[in-house]
C-alpha cells in the first residue's frame, strides 16, 4: 500500500468471494490516504436474503470503532488543560474515587488512583463481562443485573490495581463521562459540535435518523451450523449513558473522515503533537490485545495480533512489527464487536476500514475476509 497504488481488482475480488461463499450478507471497505478516498468497494446486502445493496453509505454499528473518537475528545480537552491525563480521575467522576478490586468473589480497595490514562490504556482494572468470566459471575449474581446503556452497567469493580496489566474493558465508557463533566454537554452534542461538524461526519450518530436506519446493515449471529441469522434491530432511545466505548453508528465513506485525522497532522482540530501522543506506546513493558472470552456466541477470545509485544496508545492498539499481512511497524487501529476494523498506516500514510456485521466478533469467516482484505490491500498493483 503506498502513493495510492493498490491491486483495486484484488481488493473487490476478497469481499466478492466471502458474499459468493456465503461467509457474510454483506460488507464494505475502503483505503484513504491524507487527501481522501483512494478506493471503496463493496458487495452483497444489507439482510440476508434482502435486495437492498451494501454501498459506500449503508450505515453499520460500529461498536468499539467508538472508543478512538471518544479518546479524540478527551484529547481535545487534554489540549485545553480541561483534562489532566495523570490527575487522579476520581476528583471528577466521584464513583471512580475509592474503586474496589474483585478477588476470589470478594472486593477490596484499590491502593492505588485510576487516571485518565489509566482509562485510555485500558490498565484501570476493568473488563467486560464477556471477557472476564469473573464480571460475568458477578453480574449475574447481583439482584438486578445491570442494563446496557444504564449508569449502573458501568459500577463495576476493577480486576487488578490501575497500571498493573492490561485488559480491555469498560474504560472508555469512564472517559465519555469525563468529558461530559468538563465540557458540561452531553457526549453525543460534544461529538456533534467539536468532532463531526468539523470533518463533515454527517452520517456517524448514536442515535440515527429513520433515514439512516433505513440504509442501516442488520446484524447477523452465526448458528453452530455455519448459517447466519438476522438479529432484529432492537429499538433506538436515548440512553441514560451515551456509551463511549460503543454506542456509535457510522458509515464507510464518514469512518474514513474521521481517519484522515490522523493522516492529516490533527486535520485542525487537534494538535499534530496530539496525534503523535495518542499513536505511541503508553503502557510500557506491558502487553495489549489479548482478550478471553466468557461468552463465545458474542466473542471469539484471541490474540489481537499472535507473537508480536503489541503496545497501546491513548485510544489504539499499536503494531510494533511488520503484520503478518501487510500493515507497517507503527500502525495503529482498532475493531468493533460486529466485525468492524480499520488501521492507521504511517509508514504510507494511507488508512484501511473494513465493515461487516457479524457476532460473535472475530467470526472466523470474518477474520478470513479481514485478513484478506489486508494482503489484498498491500498487493502490489495490477
Amino acid at each position: 500500500m503506498g502513493a495510492g497504488a493498490l491491486n483495486r481488482r484484488a481488493i473487490q475480488k476478497v469481499l466478492d468471494d466471502a458474499v459468493a461463499a456465503g461467509t457474510l450478507p454483506g460488507v464494505a471497505a475502503a483505503v484513504t490516504g491524507a487527501d481522501g478516498t483512494l478506493f471503496e468497494a463493496a458487495a452483497g446486502v444489507t439482510v440476508l436474503g434482502g435486495g437492498q445493496k451494501v454501498n459506500a453509505d449503508t450505515l453499520f454499528w460500529i461498536a468499539s470503532m467508538t472508543k478512538p473518537v471518544t479518546s479524540l475528545a478527551a484529547m481535545q480537552l487534554v489540549e485545553q488543560g480541561r483534562l489532566d491525563l495523570d490527575a487522579p480521575v476520581g476528583d471528577l467522576l466521584p464513583e471512580l474515587k475509592n474503586p474496589q478490586i474483585l478477588e476470589g468473589g470478594k472486593l477490596r480497595p484499590a491502593t492505588k488512583a485510576i487516571t485518565l490514562k489509566h482509562l485510555l490504556t485500558h490498565t484501570a482494572g476493568f473488563s467486560y463481562s464477556f471477557a472476564s468470566a469473573e464480571y460475568a459471575a458477578y453480574f449475574a449474581a447481583a439482584e438486578n443485573p445491570p442494563v446496557f446503556g444504564t449508569r449502573a452497567a458501568l459500577d463495576a469493580p476493577l480486576l487488578f490495581e490501575p497500571g498493573e496489566r492490561w485488559e480491555y474493558g469498560l474504560s472508555t465508557d469512564w472517559v465519555g463521562l469525563a468529558v461530559e463533566a468538563v465540557s458540561g454537554l452531553t457526549l453525543e452534542a460534544y461529538f456533534r459540535k467539536h468532532i463531526f461538524a468539523p470533518l463533515g461526519m454527517a452520517d456517524t450518530e448514536f442515535l440515527p435518523s429513520a433515514e439512516q436506519m433505513s440504509r442501516r446493515a442488520l446484524v447477523h449471529q452465526r448458528q453452530a451450523d455455519g448459517s447466519l441469522v438476522a438479529m432484529p434491530p432492537a429499538p433506538l432511545a436515548v440512553p441514560e449513558v451515551f456509551s463511549g466505548g460503543g454506542g456509535l453508528y457510522s458509515t464507510l465513506r464518514d469512518y474514513q473522515k474521521f481517519m484522515r485525522v490522523f493522516l492529516n497532522a490533527g486535520a485542525g482540530i487537534v494538535a499534530p503533537a496530539t496525534v503523535t501522543n495518542m499513536s505511541r506506546n503508553h503502557i510500557g513493558g506491558l502487553r495489549a490485545g489479548y482478550l478471553p472470552s466468557a461468552n463465545p456466541a458474542l466473542f471469539v477470545g484471541a490474540d489481537v495480533n499472535p507473537g508480536q509485544h503489541s503496545q497501546w496508545g491513548l485510544g489504539f492498539l499499536i503494531y510494533p512489527e511488520t503484520g503478518r499481512f501487510g500493515r507497517n511497524a507503527g500502525s495503529f487501529g482498532w475493531a468493533g464487536m460486529a466485525n468492524t476494523y480499520f488501521w492507521v498506516d504511517p509508514v504510507v500514510n494511507q488508512a484501511a476500514v473494513i465493515m461487516m456485521q457479524i457476532l460473535p466478533s472475530g467470526d472466523v469467516g470474518a477474520m478470513k475476509t479481514l485478513f484478506g482484505f489486508e494482503k489484498a490491500v498491500y498487493a502490489a498493483p495490477q
